[in-house]
């Protein structure tokens, strides 16, 4: 490059005016001229020759002069040279440079135009610059193929026609008729409004209408962006349908003591997270407990990302584990593959708690084990069918002997109902089906109430700060419902709400006097937490002080909370597909609750509730034959029908 030459710098035209040693003296425009008449600036800047870009060899007349031809128009020869390239095999697909394009676009390459020359190329539809080219000093184009021109000139039409292209998507928005997949793009705005990502939403202002998130749904399903089917609620209340994603990597190598006896891991036939396991061994009774607080410490980054979680999050969709998904075949219990295959029993790792009772159930003796144990999978279809078998039937006559301690103690029992909903991935077709319940999930019940009270006991006498479940006890007026469905919604209107402390105090609802929840810590933060201290208790580590648990615990219940809220949501969704999907079932209803001269009834079959108006008549268990009429799947609201 000599003096006079005409470079890129910056992106922008400069002509090297001198040299000094290895270095070329630039000028350039530093601040542009104004429409105001304020005049250009130019510099002066000495820099290594990688970091300019020969333009034009030169010489150019001055700067002015390039930069003033920077408004001509090339557009029309740049076009009539596409075509021409195009229709040579040799050169319609190569990279061409700036020099060979001027000749045949110009005639000529002139130094003064070589600046404006190149700018029209940048802006062009027709040719792209090959910027690893660039990077290496030289400068050339390859043209474009038609598909793109085409997408380039479209994005260019619609930046210059903006307000006319919105106000025409507004007036088909308005109309309900909306031209897909086009106007889709404008529809996200709509959509994150809807998913709460944002808290409002310009286009429907512009439509007028309101700015709800029920508004924008019922918006989404009417112009065909969503399906009936689509679940918002998980993503409103800022849950992944992911699980967490960091590894907790394989199980820590540590002394671990054998469980004498196998134990049962009882639970739903397509449950995929067993995390507890429970077993007799003639004079302890034994309760494993999956045990990912062996991995996950306090603080770390996969504590913190649970914490924020607060649970996993279940939807007839699947499970958002509060845990990645790697950590079940390793922490979960009975999931491995079996060492002896004529053995139907797993070694599993977990935390224990070893439990002796005298005859009335009261504890005795309770220790917290960090144990090997081998676990049996079975359902609770299978243990109910075994139960009489020498393995299950201290468990069940234990578990009948605990709930009658429990009751002499006030304990509350409610029985509700519970359905299972099942969705196809495919179809999105739902399903649903009341839950079975038999005496094997009562036994399991009442062992993992017995895990809870151990902890409890084992932390408060060796004074470990530990997060404590109480509950007030609840007043039930004379007159309750004797009975039914009506009694059982009766007591669950009286129930006072849960506490967690750091002081120990009654779960009346229980009837325990001491109470904690330790047996999900792959699903729940708070056990996940319980079990951190437990464990850096038995190994004489760092516990955490009242504070720091408290408040851990707070931010995990409050995640808790909101996935609560997302689930119930999730699964009610669900429940109005079905019904839109079957539209002509009849349900049994009963009647709960009087209100007035309305009458609050449940459907068992869809766990699912309406009032039925101006029906004074009605007595509390009547039993009437309930049809939907109306469903509202944006607003969760849906009116049944009483069919006489």
């Amino acid at each position: 490059m000599d003096k006079s030459s005409l470079v890129l710098y910056k992106n922008q035209p400069a002509v090297i005016t001198d040299f000094d040693q290895d270095k070329y003296v630039i000028r350039f425009c530093s601040t542009p001229a104004t429409s105001t008449g304020k005049k250009a600036v130019y510099s002066e800047q000495k820099v290594r020759q990688k970091d300019v870009v020969l333009l034009h060899k030169g010489p150019v007349s001055s700067l002015d002069n390039v930069l003033s031809n920077a408004e001509k128009d090339f557009s029309d020869s740049i076009k009539e040279t596409y075509e021409l390239l195009l229709t040579d095999e040799s050169t319609k697909s190569n990279s061409i440079s700036l020099a060979d394009l001027s000749e045949y676009a110009l005639g000529s390459f002139e130094a003064d135009n070589a600046w404006a020359f190149y700018n029209a190329l940048t802006k062009c539809a027709e040719f792209s610059l090959v910027q690893d080219e660039l990077k290496n000093g030289n400068i050339y184009f390859i043209p474009r193929s038609n598909e793109e021109i085409q997408a380039i000139n479209q994005k260019n039409y619609e930046k210059e026609h903006e307000a006319e292209i919105r106000q025409t998507f507004i007036n088909r928005l308005k109309e309900r008729k909306l031209d897909l997949p086009g106007d889709a793009k404008f529809m996200g705005e709509v959509e994150a409004f809807a998913l709460n990502k944002t808290k409002q939403s310009k286009i429907l202002s512009e439509a007028g209408l309101s700015n709800s998130i029920e508004k924008a749904h019922k918006l989404l399903i009417e112009t065909g962006i969503w399906d009936i089917t689509k679940n918002p609620h998980p993503t409103r209340f800022g849950f992944s349908f992911d699980s967490a994603r960091e590894q907790l990597g394989n199980m820590p190598d540590e002394e671990r003591e054998e469980v004498p006896c196998v134990c049962y891991a009882i639970d739903a036939p397509d449950a995929t997270d067993p995390d507890d396991a429970v077993g007799f061994d003639g004079e302890y009774y034994w309760v494993c407990i999956a045990d990912p607080a062996s991995s996950v410490k306090p603080d770390s980054s996969i504590d913190i990302a649970a914490r924020a979680r607060g649970t996993t999050l279940y939807i007839p969709e699947g499970a958002s584990r509060m845990l990645c998904e790697s950590s079940l075949e390793d922490y979960a219990l009975g999931l491995k593959e079996r060492e002896n295959p004529n053995d139907q029993s797993v070694r599993s790792s977990a935390l224990a708690f070893k439990i002796k009772v005298d005859d009335e159930c009261q504890i005795e003796e309770a220790e917290v084990k960090i144990v090997k144990v081998r676990v049996k999978m079975i359902s609770y279809e299978k243990a109910e069918e075994q139960k009489e078998s020498a393995e299950l039937k201290p468990l069940f006559e234990f578990a009948r002997r605990n709930l009658e301690r429990r009751n002499l103690n006030n304990a509350v029992t409610i029985r509700m109902p519970e359905v299972n909903i099942k969705v196809d991935k495919e179809t999105k077709k739902v399903s649903l089906e009341e839950e079975k319940r038999f005496e094997s999930n009562d036994m399991i019940q009442e062992m993992m109430l017995l895990a809870g009270e151990c902890a409890a006991r084992f932390a408060f006498k060796n004074q470990i700060p530990f997060p404590f479940v109480s509950q007030e006890a609840p007043e039930f007026p004379e007159n309750l419902p004797k009975g039914g469905w009506a009694e059982q919604f009766a007591r669950v209107k009286c129930m006072r709400k849960r506490s967690v402390g750091i002081t120990p105090a009654p779960h009346a609802g229980l009837g325990l006097s001491l109470y904690s929840q330790v047996t999900s810590p792959l699903r729940r933060y708070s056990d996940l937490v319980a079990h951190q201290q437990l464990r850096a208790f038995i190994k004489g580590e760092h516990l955490l002080g009242k504070d720091e648990m408290l408040e851990r615990i707070a931010a995990g219940d409050a995640a808790s909370i909101a996935a609560k809220k997302a689930s119930r949501l999730s699964e009610t969704h669900w429940k109005l597909v079905y019904l839109l999907q079957n539209p002509d079932n009849v349900y049994k209803g009963y009647c709960i609750d009087k209100r007035g001269t309305d009458c609050l009834f449940l459907i068992p079959e869809l766990d699912m509730q309406t009032t039925i108006k101006n029906r004074d008549d009605i007595q509390l268990n009547t039993e009437l034959n309930l049809k939907a009429s109306s469903i509202d799947i944006t607003t969760q609201n849906v009116t049944f029908l009483c069919l006489v």
